[in-house]
């Protein structure tokens, strides 16, 4: 009796994890399909570098034409172009769109943020409040709505209330530290690169204050930055041909070489929405979109941007709703690259399967001796 029990108790367990592996699996497996499908529009504009597009509800494509000194939006279903004429040098070189609709651009020679109201065109101006604060460059949203931005030649990082149109600057500890890419992580702290030196920074939205982590090697210079679900910060290093890795918590990095070496030149940089990382390789020409997947550590999907031109792509944003990568280049281009599908599963989702399934498992596990399944938990680099 006791024997029939034991066993009894051992297939159920057995069965138990069994119908976990397909999960496990799924967890583990890296994107196999590696075809990205591009397609480009000719801005009707020459020599205005359209560039730093954003993603409208409509979906419609926002751009900046930084040496045009103008604002457009691309239709991609007409292919039609509307340009929005901007104050004399303000050479805008980002921008991004609000939850509501309204378009945000950074104006990089004139010190100002400007709104574009997404129901009458009308522009509002936000003037910087320190006339040191003199080249907005580029805009991360906070969970509030509230803008993030840096000012790359400032050396300061700034936030703009929405609701009062209230900026605050942040003037960075290290000289010459260059604040360039941003993003904002889910309790609304800014990350940046520190692209004149070998560190990433952040900053406490209440106090204002900086914190400056270190970057292992000298020579790294961090350009631009991703978030991934389960809160790392990733870098692309622009010198040395690096994909990087940054854990807020303990502040260890950890790097990959690039496909294309110390070569790569690597700038524009996302994530989608399986938390793959896109960056494209700018020391080649053509340009090369180059995919990484954190689960395997491994990289795939490399595409080759355009004819073999000069040609640089500087920054890029990914559409969930289409699966696209939106990007502007300096040949006069808007591109969108629709990206191979994932496994539908982020890292965060996976990290919490793993101690899911090492929880059952110890659970599960019975008195009686004999052969039993081992589950491993998924390698998460």
């Amino acid at each position: 009796m006791h024997a029939t029990m034991a066993s009894a108790t051992f297939r159920t367990a057995l069965l138990l994890a069994l119908s976990a592996v397909p999960a496990l699996l799924r967890a583990q497996r890296p994107s196999s399909a590696d075809t990205v499908a591009l397609r480009e529009w000719d801005v009707p504009w020459e020599g205005t570098r359209p560039r730093d597009p954003a993603v409208g509800s409509d979906g419609r494509i926002w751009f900046v034409g930084q040496e045009g000194n103008y604002v457009a939006r691309l239709d991609p279903a007409s292919g039609k172009f509307t340009r929005i004429e901007l104050d004399p040098g303000t050479h805008p070189h980002t921008i991004s769109v609000d939850r509501d609709g309204n378009a945000w651009y950074t104006g990089n020679r004139n010190g100002m943020i400007g709104m574009i109201d997404a129901k009458t065109g009308a522009i509002t101006r936000y003037p910087m409040p320190d006339l040191a604060a003199k080249d907005p460059h580029t805009i991360a949203f906070d969970n509030a709505g509230d803008l993030w931005f840096t000012l790359q030649s400032s050396n300061m990082v700034g936030h703009l209330a929405r609701s009062t149109g209230k900026v605050r600057l942040a003037k960075m500890d290290t000289p010459g530290s260059r604040p360039y890419g941003i993003v904002v992580d889910a309790k609304g702290r800014p990350w940046f690169n520190l692209f004149g030196t070998n560190k990433m920074g952040t900053i406490d939205p209440m106090s204002m204050r900086v914190r400056e982590y270190p970057l292992p090697d000298a020579r790294a210079r961090g350009r631009r930055i991703a978030l991934t679900s389960d809160g790392s910060i990733w870098y692309v290093d622009y010198v040395r041909g690096f994909l990087g890795k940054l854990d807020p918590a303990s502040g260890s990095v950890r790097e990959w070489t690039m496909p294309g070496g110390g070569a790569a030149l690597p700038y524009a940089m996302t994530v989608d929405d399986n938390d793959r990382l896109w960056f494209v390789e700018t020391g080649r020409q053509p340009n090369r979109l180059v995919g990484f997947d954190p689960r395997d550590g491994k990289f795939f999907g490399a595409t080759n941007l355009g004819p073999a031109a000069p040609n640089t792509v500087r920054h890029m944003v990914f559409d969930k709703k289409t699966q696209s990568i939106w990007f502007g280049s300096d040949r006069g281009t808007i591109g969108r690259a629709v990206v191979p599908k994932g496994n539908g599963r982020m890292i965060g989702s996976c990290r919490l399967l793993s101690r899911h399934l090492y929880a059952s498992r110890q659970r599960q596990q019975s008195p009686i001796q004999g052969p039993h399944l081992v589950l491993r938990q998924p390698r998460i680099a």
